[in-house]
């Protein structure tokens, strides 16, 4: 995918919330830094202090934690059209716990802590777009948190599928595992459950 066509994605994506100028999109788009990232290659792990917020054009990411024993425990997967990173650590400098690893070779636009600040001061509106942005992410969390409680691990696969059916098919077993918290065993008759059905 060129650049070009990036960009017209990122902004499709703003324009879902937002209404902007030209001059307000080209001010936008020449605060955004293009990063590629090979499959299985890091975009930030685990202490790295989040630089950016990225915007997907490309690619399939994942973003997980490891516990005490070194098993991973994924948080989300991120292709097209989301926006992924680690809020928190942007927001207060802190070290991050998270891993986000390229799951196939992907595109991406990141926009810096310094020109985050910059675009509220130059475009005020982007504060309603990024408020609008964190409450979806903040209502997913509690959804998903939520079904960790009161799902049963295959309600948690089925309701997956539903929700991101062209995601479903772009990762390993053993990662959609580590996404719904059991083994990749159990995983594995739960998808020929499923698929019997």
């Amino acid at each position: 995918m060129n650049f070009e066509t990036s960009y017209q994605l990122i902004l499709d994506n703003v324009g879902r919330f937002i209404d902007l100028t030209e001059l307000e999109k080209q001010k936008y788009i020449s605060l955004l830094t293009e990063v590629k990232v090979k499959r299985k290659t890091f975009l930030m792990q685990a202490g790295d202090i989040a630089q950016y917020e990225y915007f997907i054009t490309k690619g399939c990411l994942k973003v997980y934690t490891l516990d005490e024993d070194g098993a991973p425990h994924i948080s989300m997967f991120a292709v097209e059209d989301y926006w992924t990173g680690d809020m928190a650590s942007f927001m207060t400098k802190e070290p991050s716990r998270y891993f986000i690893k390229a799951k196939e070779d992907s595109e991406l636009l990141g926009i810096s802590r310094a020109n985050y600040d910059l675009l509220f001061q130059e475009i005020p509106k982007f504060e309603r777009f990024y408020r609008i942005l964190y409450q979806k992410s903040l209502i997913s969390y509690i959804r998903r948190s939520n079904h960790g409680i009161s799902l049963t691990a295959e309600e948690r696969y089925i309701e997956f599928k539903r929700k991101y059916p062209k995601t479903v098919n772009r990762i390993t077993q053993k990662d959609l595992a580590g996404y719904i918290g059991i083994t990749p065993e159990f995983m594995s008759k739960i998808i020929s459950k499923v698929n019997r059905m």
